[in-house]
């Protein structure tokens, strides 16, 4: 079980989520008890990194999604940074596939901005589904959809993914994230055993270790997690101990 520290960028800052509602986001100001000039992602990564162990990032380019202008020299930068870097930039074509790849990057196509089932397809062929993770994006567990047909229920939709090509899933459910709501273990439980060979990764209301060995328990690989690494619920000894606990199941 590995945890994956989460930035999100708006505007060029790093910023708290919560709930989905982009709108309200403030800049974080500090991690693990550390202080640091409001918004600066590459210190929040070095946090990150340098206190709390955790060397893999989740970096949400919410400008992209928004269709704004990207992040790019940002992002580079915090790919120097990692020792793998998970971009979710609202992806849907093969072109962005691409230069995501460029940056060194794991390419994630999240359902929010994604077209069709074709589509994810496509780009997993362009740069290799090992390096396509699917982002089964929820609020309140209903899939956030463009354009892809309503109806499936998210299990369906993440075994679709899966037969497009791509290796991981996330299960990231917007209205959970930066709450203390905990996860959704029994939608987690679903995915798994429709999709038993896939990566599984889940982020939304990660409160603290208990989430984390609950997640590990009912069969996911990694937790993307923010708030509880910002306050400090989830500490250097809490991460080294969720993965030594994932290492020797």
């Amino acid at each position: 079980m590995r945890v994956i520290g989460v930035i999100d960028l708006l505007a060029g800052d790093a910023v708290h989520a919560r709930k989905g509602l982009r709108e309200q986001y403030e800049p974080v100001r500090s991690a693990a008890g550390v202080l640091f000039t409001p918004g600066d992602a590459v210190a929040l990564a070095n946090v990150y990194a340098e206190h709390l162990g955790v060397t893999e990032l989740y970096v949400a380019d919410l400008d992209a999604i928004l269709q704004r202008r990207p992040n790019t020299l940002l992002i580079e930068r915090l790919v120097g940074r990692a020792r793998l870097l998970w971009l979710d930039a609202g992806i849907s074509t093969v072109e962005q596939a691409l230069r995501a790849r460029a940056l060194g990057a794991v390419t994630v196509v999240g359902l929010e901005t994604l077209e069709s089932f074709d589509a994810l397809a496509g780009i997993c062929d362009a740069v290799d589904g090992n390096n396509v993770a699917f982002s089964l994006d929820l609020k309140n567990g209903e899939p956030v959809l463009s354009g892809i047909p309503a109806g499936d229920p998210p299990e369906v939709l993440a075994a679709r993914a899966s037969d497009a090509g791509a290796t991981s899933v996330i299960v990231l459910d917007l209205a959970r994230v930066g709450t203390d709501a905990g996860v959704d273990l029994a939608l987690i439980g679903k995915i798994r055993k429709a999709i038993p060979e896939i990566t599984l990764l889940a982020g939304g209301g990660v409160r603290g270790p208990n989430d984390l060995s609950d997640l590990a328990d009912a069969g996911c690989d990694a937790a993307l997690v923010a708030t509880a690494l910002h306050d400090g619920r989830l500490g250097a000894a809490d991460v080294a101990a969720i993965v030594h606990h994932s290492a020797t199941r």
